[in-house]
């Protein structure tokens, strides 16, 4: 009864927040609730029995989201409304029936998970996070080494490519300041 209530809960909420997430024109109320939207999904996790996804879901999806919410406050003007124009309604109609095609998928799996079988056979004597970590490093350690190795490249290359960004639009603004500057003193010469 209890994971009934809690699922319910945890169901209407993450859908609230993921549609203010959607609908909001602010851009820090929409990456905010996207932020509640994980943790509330991490909720599932935890309701299922899965706590080491659920940690992971908080710690990486939302660490994730907070690191975009950080870069939204300094980039962005976030005071400013989002004002999108939709003009191909080909994406539209893509998108609702990719939709359509998730939500037929959802009710089918429970059906086909009947014939599914893990890989390996789940032993009450150790935990969830330890037979996950016994898959990851053993079978799975080439690949999971490999990942890692990828994503900390992606994230140096980002860096990069911001840091030349932030170098290029840096020295624009010190042009302009000087140009401004310059005018100034030339109005300000023409006038004496």
């Amino acid at each position: 009864m209890f994971e009934a209530i809690a699922f319910y809960l945890f169901a209407v909420l993450t859908i609230v927040m993921f549609t203010i997430t959607v609908m909001t024109q602010q851009a820090l109320y929409a990456i905010t609730a996207m932020a509640a939207g994980m943790i509330f999904i991490s909720a599932f996790f935890f309701i299922l029995g899965a706590d080491f996804l659920g940690a992971i879901q908080i710690i990486v999806y939302t660490g994730a989201v907070m690191a975009l919410y950080a870069f939204g406050m300094m980039f962005f003007d976030t005071t400013r409304n989002v004002v999108e124009k939709r003009t191909n309604t080909q994406i539209v109609f893509v998108l609702g029936v990719l939709a359509a095609v998730m939500v037929v998928a959802i009710f089918v799996a429970p059906i086909a998970s009947n014939n599914i079988e893990a890989l390996y056979p789940v032993d009450a004597a150790i935990g969830n996070t330890q037979a996950i970590g016994i898959v990851l490093f053993t079978k799975y350690l080439v690949p999971f080494e490999l990942a890692a190795v990828m994503l900390l490249v992606a994230m140096i290359g980002g860096i990069v490519l911001a840091g030349k960004k932030m170098d290029k639009s840096l020295t624009l603004m010190a042009e302009e300041d000087i140009g401004s500057m310059d005018d100034s003193l030339e109005s300000k010469a023409g006038g004496h």
